[in-house]
C-alpha cells in the first residue's frame, strides 16, 4: 500500500462497527460483529436488531443483513477482545501523554 492509500482510509479504530444480522442453520436469529468480538443469538428479527443497535450507538446503521447462513462465530472473540482492549489504553496512554 502507498502513502496515498493509508491517508485516504482512516485507522479501523476511528471506523464504526459493522453487525451482521441473519439466519443460522437452525433458524436462530444472530447478531455478530463483523471481526465477532461481540454477538449472540436471539428469538427473533427485532431482538437481533436491538442488540446491535445497542452495542453501536454512535452508527445505529452500520448493520449489514445477511441473506444466507449466519452461524455464531464464538471461537476467536477472546482473543480480538483482548487486543482490543490493549489498542484502546494505548489510545488512552496518548491522550494523556
Amino acid at each position: 500500500m502507498n502513502n496515498a492509500e493509508n491517508a485516504a482510509e482512516p485507522p479501523s479504530y476511528l471506523r464504526p462497527p459493522i453487525f451482521m444480522i441473519g439466519r443460522d442453520s437452525k433458524g436462530n436469529w444472530v447478531a455478530q460483529e463483523q471481526n465477532g468480538a461481540r454477538g449472540g443469538l436471539f428469538v427473533d428479527r427485532v431482538g437481533a436488531l436491538k442488540f446491535a443497535k445497542s452495542e453501536n450507538r454512535k452508527h445505529p446503521h452500520a448493520v449489514v443483513w445477511v441473506s444466507g447462513v449466519l452461524e455464531l462465530d464464538i471461537a476467536h472473540a477472546p482473543a480480538i477482545a483482548a487486543e482490543r482492549r490493549l489498542a484502546d489504553g494505548a489510545r488512552h496512554e496518548r491522550r494523556v501523554a
